[in-house]
């Protein structure tokens, strides 16, 4: 898939937002992507799967990995174009685990999938969580990277897309000195107290 064909299905979905909003990574952003808004199509969950796996068909992997919960549907796509299996980290006591069951063998090869890509920290703890298990990491994909500049990542990184938007730290952020439009965390519409 091109970048334009990606973000051409997010806008017949309704899923580029303007706003005031707080991503996971804790930054805000007066844009968000609502990738859940795409995936609940099941066509759409399959396309961009099979895209990422594309990206991906030169590396041997096991086992595909995500953070839950925004990586999880597309993760289990790009597993299904790949023929291996899918399974996700999730945040215990504010530390990366594996839970469920999951488990990595020793010397599997772990592709890291997530929905959208911002600082990279997520990646960053799947990744740590795949060597705890003496599983290797052997690339990352994403839908898209929203990142501001260039992750370090220790493997390959590849997305379908590549948005430039503006993020904020909390102390420092030009919508909250505005004032005019409320702080939301997406998926929940909920105001913010700041």
């Amino acid at each position: 898939m091109k970048q334009y064909e990606v973000l051409d299905l997010f806008r017949k979905r309704n899923a580029l937002l303007e706003g005031h909003f707080l991503l996971s990574s804790g930054l805000h952003s007066s844009q968000y992507i609502q990738c859940a808004k795409v995936l609940q199509h099941p066509e759409c969950g399959t396309k961009l799967g099979k895209a990422i796996a594309e990206l991906f068909q030169h590396i041997q992997c096991d086992v595909v990995v995500s953070p839950a919960i925004g990586g999880i549907l597309i993760a289990q796509e790009v597993a299904r174009a790949l023929g291996i299996r899918a399974i996700f980290c999730e945040r215990k006591d504010g530390k990366m685990i594996l839970r469920r069951g999951f488990e990595i063998k020793k010397g599997e090869q772990a592709l890291i999938i997530e929905d959208i890509i911002t600082t990279g920290r997520s990646t960053m703890e799947v990744i740590a969580t795949v060597e705890s298990f003496k599983g290797c990491s052997v690339g990352i994909g994403a839908i898209i990277d929203r990142s501001e500049k260039k992750i370090n990542f220790p493997v390959e990184f590849k997305s379908l897309a590549k948005l430039s938007f503006k993020n904020y730290n909390s102390g420092n952020c030009l919508i909250c000195k505005q004032g005019k439009i409320p702080l939301v965390k997406p998926g929940s519409r909920e105001k913010i107290e700041v």
